[in-house]
């Protein structure tokens, strides 16, 4: 299975815990950036791990717009490292910050030239779309004309969902899925066809999963918890959603 979504430059001994992920049968992970330090960051862990990294740079929209000068040398870095990316992110809008959500205007204008970058680039965007702002960054989507985009950890009313999948984005549950009700709720909106799985670690989890370190393992249990909800062979499910993996961040499949 390959992670959709998971901030790989956070992790300490990565050459370990690549190990140990690809001995359990982990085949890739969609490595998401911060900000201009984090885009060269992943970069860097991109180029070590061809083969499993699949590589997103972008600004993550819960903290301050970048400089000038950041802007300009992540925009140049998109051109120059192109054939290392599989897509822009975590991009998006604020809404957990009190102090970027006073500038929600200037994150509009943002994600509208970031989203016109990623459409020049041919690239899908990596998007932080939360309740009310999913239905604006889909608006941006439109207006742009980006056609492949991934809303990870999506918390949408069921109106904004049906738009997203019908707009044909992927969206992705993260392992909330296996103990809490609002994430199984979601997968009843979601096709299997447009599903995505992540671990958006090292964030931590409740449930079965306190106080423990977040890893990319635990997609089997949230492949089990998924397939028990559509009632199919867990087997089965594994390899759509890996295929939808694929399908979306393809460009990691490339040999550097």
């Amino acid at each position: 299975m390959i992670d959709a979504h998971i901030h790989l430059d956070q992790y300490t001994d990565i050459d370990e815990q690549i190990n140990r992920w690809q001995e359990a049968g982990i085949i890739g992970v969609v490595a998401v950036s911060t900000d201009l330090r984090s885009s060269h960051r992943t970069l860097e862990l991109k180029q070590r791990f061809p083969s499993f990294v699949y590589a997103a740079i972008g600004f993550h929209p819960e903290q301050p717009l970048p400089s000038a000068a950041d802007w300009n040398e992540w925009t140049e870095l998109v051109k120059q490292e192109r054939p290392l990316l599989a897509a822009i992110g975590e991009v998006g809008l604020p809404y957990y910050s009190a102090e970027a959500c006073a500038k929600l205007p200037a994150y509009q204008e943002r994600l509208t030239e970031i989203a016109a970058i990623a459409a020049d680039a041919s690239l899908p965007l990596v998007l932080h779309a939360v309740y009310d702002r999913a239905e604006t960054a889909l608006a941006i989507l439109r207006q742009t004309g980006v056609r492949h985009a991934h809303f990870h950890w999506l918390k949408a009313e069921p109106a904004v969902v049906k738009q997203i999948i019908e707009y044909g984005c992927y969206i992705s549950v993260t392992p909330e899925v296996c103990y809490r009700e609002r994430d199984k709720q979601l997968l009843s909106l979601v096709p299997i066809e447009q599903l995505l799985l992540e671990t958006d670690g090292p964030w931590p989890f409740a449930g079965p999963f306190a106080g423990k370190l977040t890893t990319p393992l635990w997609l089997l249990d949230s492949a089990r918890a998924v397939a028990a909800h559509y009632g199919q062979d867990i087997e089965q499910v594994k390899a759509v959603i890996t295929a939808n993996t694929k399908q979306l961040y393809g460009a990691a499949d490339r040999v550097v």
